[in-house]
């Protein structure tokens, strides 16, 4: 139990960007959750974290994941909730060790982008042929 920040966070943060990820066509997180029984029926699928942690030159596995699940609603719904919320947002939450190809695999793609000190972050550049 606590109230927490959603945002990404390492014990440093010497590197911050963003992160964006797209939904497998087979087997999403929505899917895996519920085949895997961490899910219940009627449960929206809100928020994912992942934490890999520990690594000196080579991954270890696990990794830890973090699925952040809200009662019955849809997108439009859940959606009307946050926006009219005026405290934390109330979830289940769902803590999970996973391989790195069993996190990864959930997803269709996943893209990470982060600069020293969060310096690009909405930042345009351009790579000129030198």
């Amino acid at each position: 139990m606590g109230t927490h920040q959603f945002r990404a966070s390492v014990q440093y943060g010497d590197w911050k960007g963003t992160s964006a990820a797209d939904g497998s066509g087979m087997i999403g997180p929505h899917d895996w959750l519920k085949k895997q029984g961490h899910m219940k029926d009627g449960e929206f699928l809100l928020g994912v974290r992942f934490f890999a942690g520990g690594n000196h030159v080579a991954h270890k596995d696990p990794v830890q994941a973090e699925f952040l699940l809200v009662q019955r609603g849809d997108h439009d719904t859940v959606k009307a909730m946050i926006e009219a919320a005026s405290g934390p947002v109330v979830v289940r939450s769902v803590k999970l060790d996973m391989s790195f190809v069993d996190f990864f695999g959930i997803f269709k793609r996943f893209s990470v982008a982060f600069s020293l000190d969060g310096m690009l972050d909405e930042r345009e550049y351009t790579d000129p042929d030198y």
